[in-house]
């Protein structure tokens, strides 16, 4: 997908185009929903499922990375009542343990579990995407299917969880034995949690996936394993706009035909799709129309999941075409905010709202302090806004997010 914190849309992060700050915006934006983010309670068994349509349809959001917009303003907007939580990682500094992005352990989170709360205050849910483009993986990380399988049931656990994405792209597919990890571990969680909805998303070529896509799909068959649907991403490997995104589709639903024995009905039963909205990460294009397009294609063969990267990218950038760049906060496209993710919601067929948003995304809070930023550097007395809070460094810090707990060296000075 594209800019994400490290992860695989996170090739615009990489490339510096991504912020840090911001981090709990989508909580501090609910906050009369959740509370402060700090107490935010653990969203376990907190919403009833939603139809695997929504699921299905579900498209990225950062919720602590990437300027995260405001989940309910979203869904109140668009009608959406399902979102694609990214990335579940393994810890930066080495260890078979959940982590939000790397940094962020699951088992003391508040923060997106606060985010959760309050998707599901408002009647939705969301799923959980592992893996990503950067970061290291727990399945390279942990020892075998077991064990992925163990570290990722402690994110369902925790968060009430009844579906859950594996977005196995390079550099993790390169490596055999991480795939066998991941499979494996899809597959024991399937079993342990019945009716649970999951995705396997992976790189998008030409003719469908490249060559360790298709070792993916082996590996899948190898251990008789079969989600809900493998999804692909025809983005940033030379496809521009909707009719080489269709022709990759196509190609792919023959691979999934040639792979396990599926006719071509059930193989699109068990087709995905994951765009990128607006400009690529390589300069690509993919506007409203070619969305349009592609919902035609996908709802006209019943194909099983159409989703996009990303929300935190649905909206105009200033100006429109963002000096021709790729960001990871907008779309550096012209468009009304959150208008891609109208067409995830018309996939999973209802109809949007007909009021039309607003071309820029209403404010989640008021802090004047500049947003946090994780490479800054921040001495005594200094102050920075994070999730709709101000916090004041109590002494010199760099890269320990705002939060009351840690070293101590933040004091919230409360909502701004």
């Amino acid at each position: 997908m594209a800019p994400r914190q490290a992860p695989r849309h996170l090739r615009t992060l990489a490339a510096g185009i991504a912020t840090a700050g911001l981090a709990l915006a989508t909580a501090a934006g609910t906050a009369l929903a959740v509370g402060h983010h700090t107490a935010a309670p653990t969203p376990k068994a907190a919403g009833a499922a939603l139809g695997s349509n929504w699921y299905a349809a579900a498209p990225y959001l950062m919720p602590l990375d990437n300027d995260p917009p405001v989940a309910g303003a979203v869904m109140d907007a668009t009608g959406l009542k399902a979102f694609q939580l990214a990335f579940i990682l393994a810890p930066n500094g080495g260890g078979c343990s959940p982590t939000w992005g790397g940094t962020s352990p699951v088992g003391t989170d508040t923060a997106v579990g606060g985010v959760i709360s309050a998707i599901r205050a408002k009647g939705g849910d969301v799923s959980a995407s592992v893996g990503g483009y950067g970061g290291t993986k727990l399945g390279q990380n942990c020892g075998t299917p077991e064990a992925t399988a163990a570290a990722y049931q402690q994110v369902i656990d925790k968060y009430g969880l009844k579906a859950l994405d594996f977005d196995l792209e390079e550099p993790e597919y390169e490596n055999s034995a991480a795939i066998h990890n991941e499979i494996g571990a899809a597959k024991i969680l399937q079993q342990k949690n019945p009716g649970i909805y999951l995705s396997v998303t992976t790189a998008g070529t030409a003719d469908g996936t490249g060559w360790f896509g298709k070792q993916m799909l082996n590996e899948a068959k190898a251990q008789s394993f079969t989600p809900d649907n493998f999804s692909i991403m025809p983005f940033d490997g030379g496809f521009q706009g909707a009719a080489a995104q269709t022709a990759a589709l196509t190609h792919f639903n023959s691979l999934l035909q040639s792979t396990f024995g599926w006719d071509e009905a059930t193989a699109y039963a068990h087709e995905g799709i994951s765009q990128m909205n607006g400009r690529s990460d390589t300069g690509e294009f993919f506007t409203q129309a070619d969305f349009q397009t592609v919902l035609d294609f996908a709802t006209s063969h019943h194909m099983a999941r159409f989703t996009n990267w990303s929300v935190n990218r649905d909206r105009q950038c200033s100006p429109p075409d963002n000096n021709g760049k790729t960001s990871g906060t907008c779309s550096s496209v012209p468009q009304s905010a959150y208008e891609f993710t109208t067409y995830s919601v018309k996939f999973a067929g209802a109809t949007p709202p007909t009021t039309t948003p607003p071309t820029t995304p209403p404010p989640d809070h008021s802090c004047t302090a500049t947003a946090y930023r994780a490479d800054t550097v921040y001495l005594g007395g200094d102050t920075a806004s994070y999730g709709g809070h101000t916090w004041k460094a109590k002494w010199w810090t760099q890269g320990e997010t705002p939060s009351t707990g840690g070293s101590g060296v933040w004091q919230d000075l409360g909502a701004c």
